[in-house]
């Protein structure tokens, strides 16, 4: 069992790097989760979406 870690600024760039990872090879995933995170830096507002594959 293996895990791969994903960590992007924006929703549609984490898709992308997940889309490329599967596409790499067949694999068997076993579970994906997922979270997004948000965190404040003086008036900015910034977001962190993140996934984690486990799979054989």
């Amino acid at each position: 069992m293996k895990v791969k870690i994903f960590d992007e600024n924006h929703e549609k760039d984490l898709e992308q790097s997940i889309n490329e990872f599967l596409a790499e090879n067949e694999r068997e995933i076993i579970d994906i989760k997922f979270e997004t995170a948000i965190s404040v830096f003086s008036e900015e507002q910034i977001y962190c979406f993140s996934a984690m594959i486990i799979y054989k």
